[in-house]
């Protein structure tokens, strides 16, 4: 079986499938997709992802067969119900459904406003493209800190990573992008300090990728 993951250094979404594949421990091949040069948007790319988004997760099984994956929660949950150990998703029921909902704080509460179709028009409207993303990130890494303070242990959800994390992670990388200041929230800080100090996280972000641009 053969996993290649089409997807951008930047892209927050790209960055969590990221993660999940490395705590997943799943060798993949990585192709890059320049997002700044539109090769989203041609013919090729449409055919395997409808949305023009990134990432899309190619699955070469041993039979031959292949099959594709689009969606970022789409795919980590796949990946959780493949390879089950370690989960990312806790067996409790409850406190599976707090992670996918602190998932979706980020994933549809704040991502969406800072995507690079929405920055594009935004700035065509005339407004400020780099500013219009703060207030969202700002308060809905609030909105995050706060939901999570009752579950949290070294991480989002309890004392292992779980699909909230790979959806964190990224999205702090963002906010600093942004300039917006997120070590305010001391949970969210702690966090962070023991996500990165996992190889999974650090071989996982955006600046150790083949296609990153260095500033």
């Amino acid at each position: 079986m053969k996993l290649v993951l089409l997807n951008y250094w930047r892209s927050s979404a790209s960055h969590r499938v990221r993660i999940g594949l490395h705590l997943k421990q799943q060798v993949f091949e990585y192709v890059p997709v320049n997002l700044l040069h539109s090769e989203q948007t041609g013919d090729a790319y449409r055919a395997k992802n409808a949305m023009a988004q990134v990432p899309t997760l190619e699955i070469l099984e041993d039979d031959g067969t292949k099959r594709s994956l689009t969606q970022s929660i789409a795919i980590l949950e796949y990946l959780d119900e493949r390879w089950p150990e370690p989960a990312l998703l806790p067996r409790d029921p409850y406190l599976r459904a707090r992670t996918r909902a602190l998932a979706e704080i980020v994933n549809a509460g704040i991502q969406p406003h800072q995507n690079l179709v929405t920055m594009k028009r935004v700035k065509a409207a005339g407004a400020d493209e780099k500013a219009w993303p703060v207030p969202f990130i700002a308060e809905g890494l609030a909105a995050y800190a706060r939901t999570c303070a009752d579950v949290a242990g070294k991480f989002s959800v309890g004392d292992t990573p779980t699909l909230a994390d790979c959806c964190l992670i990224p999205q702090l990388g963002a906010a600093k992008r942004f300039n917006v200041d997120h070590a305010q929230h001391e949970v969210l800080a702690r966090i962070e300090a023991n996500c990165m100090a996992l190889p999974a996280f650090a071989n996982a972000a955006p600046d150790t990728q083949p296609d990153a641009v260095k500033s």
